[in-house]
């Protein structure tokens, strides 16, 4: 696989590139990978990812409650 080389990027452009892959739970060369592939071909990052950034964007404990019933429950032997 080809590889670029990016030299002499101002620090702000590498700071929100770094902020993006951070939010993103992304490195910054995968953030930086589909960047440009969004900017040259258009190309959307595929629905997987798209589900993954979903999944992330839940707030801990946020997530639906599933009720436990209650008439079962479960020995636990410590």
């Amino acid at each position: 696989m080809p590889q670029l080389l990016v030299r002499d990027i101002e620090p702000a452009v590498v700071n929100r590139l770094r902020r993006r892959a951070a939010a993103q739970g992304i490195s910054m060369e995968e953030a930086h990978r589909r960047l440009l592939r969004t900017a040259l071909t258009g190309n959307q990052p595929g629905p997987q990812e798209d589900f993954i950034a979903y999944l992330r964007s839940i707030p801990p404990g946020a997530g639906p409650g599933f009720p436990r019933a209650k008439d079962r429950p479960r020995r636990v032997d410590l």
